[in-house]
């Protein structure tokens, strides 16, 4: 079943990439941030890419020079990639300098490299690890990474972590009893034994989640629910 979706999903990222390439103004993506301490710096942000190379693709790298130079006081100059033997990688990420330890996914999968392609509407979540020693950094992400509902309105939402199973095939896990952040602020929430946890919102605004976890060293997950 995971193949059949990941091809459908495929396949719908090829129709979109086809649309995109004729259409010079470029395309809109999510993009989120963590830094070397594990702060959200940017959550679920919606950021207009451009084809900053001119190779006719929106790639992985194009959406976070995007997301730089929108975003970041030093603009584009605060991102920074090079070629390796392993592909375009990160140099510097929102002006981190740490040797080259970061990650990135794309919808919570995990790409190739910077060079891959990327389709309207996709989330590319880039950070920088912050255990350069044991490497124990788990990246973890909640059921959606943006959501609007309405004020008083309940909303269920699940929290997983990426891993890799014995054969080092992607798996995902569900993290139970981690503790939810709205706004930077830790909140009674918690999530059961199937990472599941229904939240609420009593006025209107935007509210940024993210979640830890006692044990695990999460990269910070993120949701942003705006609550009309």
């Amino acid at each position: 079943m995971k193949k059949i979706v990941s091809c459908i999903l495929a396949l719908a990222c090829l129709f979109s990439l086809a649309s995109a390439e004729v259409s010079p103004e470029g395309i809109n993506v999510l993009v989120s941030i963590t830094d070397d301490q594990n702060n959200v710096v940017l959550a679920a942000e919606p950021v207009f890419v451009t084809d900053q190379d001119g190779d006719n693709v929106y790639t992985i790298a194009d959406a976070l020079v995007c997301a730089h130079a929108q975003n970041h006081e030093n603009g584009a100059e605060a991102f920074a990639f090079e070629q390796t033997a392993y592909g375009l990688s990160m140099t510097m990420l929102w002006g981190i300098d740490n040797g080259g330890s970061y990650g990135y996914m794309v919808n919570d999968q995990n790409p190739l490299s910077l060079s891959d392609a990327v389709c309207p509407d996709d989330h590319i979540k880039a950070y920088c690890y912050t255990d350069l020693v044991t490497w124990s950094d788990t990246y973890s992400f909640f059921t959606f990474p943006r959501a609007e509902i309405e004020c008083g309105e309940t909303m269920p939402i699940t929290l997983f972590s990426a891993g890799y199973d014995s054969s080092w095939n992607p798996v995902t896990f569900i993290v139970s009893n981690a503790v939810i952040i709205v706004n930077g602020e830790e909140t009674e929430y918690r999530t059961d034994e199937n990472g599941l946890f229904f939240i609420s919102f009593e006025e209107a605004g935007k509210y940024i989640l993210t979640a830890k976890a006692e044990g695990e060293n999460l990269v910070a997950p993120v949701c942003v629910i705006d609550v009309r």
